[in-house]
């Protein structure tokens, strides 16, 4: 049998796995309520679907440019003006398939084999994933209770004093996966200050954006122009399926994304451009989802600390609650894999986002219904009893 890379043996996406196993017992007949994955309940805004059904009659959808259309380009530039009183060149706006593809590419365009690139533990595992793979070196930071659960300037010294080697950059989530941190715009001009000064590349995830529950929802862009800022259409506006994102990049380096975006990708797809153009005129309609998470929130941070999952991390925004499930078990992975098989309840691992410490800790995710969050609730109050 051929040989298969070392890039291919990165750790699996532990989420992915256990969505999968609970779409498995769903079709066998479970009554599986899987709070696994960010995916939300609703579906893409009214006016996305009726743009994309429109779209669909005439039937003519082919390649756009690499980094997507001028006009949805031009709407999300509106969209920055209105929501944060920034004026954006739409020409800096690169649209992608998912903000998976925007990590690919930022990777990629700033970072060569054995750089060194610092992210918050507990995070993303994506992240930790696509950098190995590509041969770049990781450099978890502890975002803990000391540091506020997000990365500071002091954190990132002393990451680079440990290693013995630069850090060639830094990614940031605000809100963050799975600790729910928001970063204000305080922390993030500390952060872009930081980098600037170090010759360090600054990733500025933004993908909750317009779930923020508790502080100061600030794009890092509020605070610099040098920095990549990744974002995406599938939380906020519902339309994980649709696979389609954005990134906002400094003006000198729109040409060397575009050249790699060219070749990975052609271009992002078109009937998803236009479903999203749309969705940015619906937030009306969103913010009424976005008020059923506040209530599905308010619910585990009720209960969980009554079950006795007490709250890890701050819930102040995304759609997750990360808790330490050290009253139980030693061993998140095995007690994930019991409670989908004993009680159909699907919840992912924490050592899907913390390799050192996540065997005490899992996520959920209240992107459901109210009756699947209050129904998920009961059945592992009982499980635990």
């Amino acid at each position: 049998m051929t040989q298969m890379s070392k890039r291919s043996a990165v750790e699996p996406f532990h989420a992915m796995d256990v969505l999968a196993e609970a779409t498995r017992r769903r079709d066998a007949g479970h009554p599986v309520i899987s709070m696994a994955v960010g995916q939300p309940v609703h579906p893409a805004p009214k006016a996305a679907l009726e743009a994309a059904r429109r779209a669909l009659e005439h039937g003519r959808l082919g390649y756009t440019d690499a980094l997507g259309t001028l006009s949805l380009k031009t709407a999300i530039a509106r969209h920055y003006h209105s929501r944060h009183g920034i004026t954006l060149d739409p020409q800096r706006i690169a649209v992608t398939t998912g903000s998976s593809a925007g990590f690919n590419l930022a990777f990629l365009a700033l970072f060569d084999p054995g750089d060194c690139v610092a992210i918050a533990r507990p995070g993303y595992p994506a992240y930790r994933n696509i950098l190995q793979a590509l041969g770049i070196t990781v450099v978890e930071v502890e975002a803990g209770r000391e540091t506020g659960f997000t990365l500071t300037p002091e954190s990132l010294a002393r990451a680079a004093e440990r290693i013995g080697k630069p850090i060639k950059g830094v990614l940031l989530a605000s809100p963050a996966n799975p600790t729910g941190t928001v970063t204000g715009r305080a922390g993030l001009k500390a952060l872009a200050d930081y980098c600037r000064a170090e010759r360090i590349a600054f990733i500025s995830d933004e993908i909750y954006h317009g779930l923020t529950f508790v502080g100061e929802e600030a794009t890092a862009l509020d605070v610099t122009d040098d920095v990549v800022v990744i974002n995406s259409f599938s939380k906020y506006y519902c339309m994980t399926g649709w696979r389609i994102g954005w990134m906002v990049l400094p003006e000198a380096q729109v040409r060397g994304f575009e050249r790699l975006a060219q070749s990975l990708y052609i271009s992002p797809p078109e009937l998803s451009q236009i479903a999203a153009e749309a969705a940015l005129d619906a937030r009306e309609e969103l913010d009424g989802y976005k008020a059923a998470y506040a209530a599905n929130r308010e619910l585990l941070m009720k209960r969980l600390p009554q079950i006795g999952l007490a709250i890890a991390s701050p819930m102040d925004g995304a759609f997750y609650a990360y808790v330490d499930v050290s009253r139980f078990t030693n061993d998140s992975m095995a007690f994930a894999r019991r409670m989908l098989a004993e009680i159909n309840v699907a919840a992912t691992p924490g050592f899907d986002f913390d390799p050192v410490e996540g065997h005490r800790t899992m996520r959920f995710s209240y992107a459901g219904s109210a009756a699947e969050m209050s129904e998920a609730m009961d059945r592992v109050a009982r499980w635990l009893a």
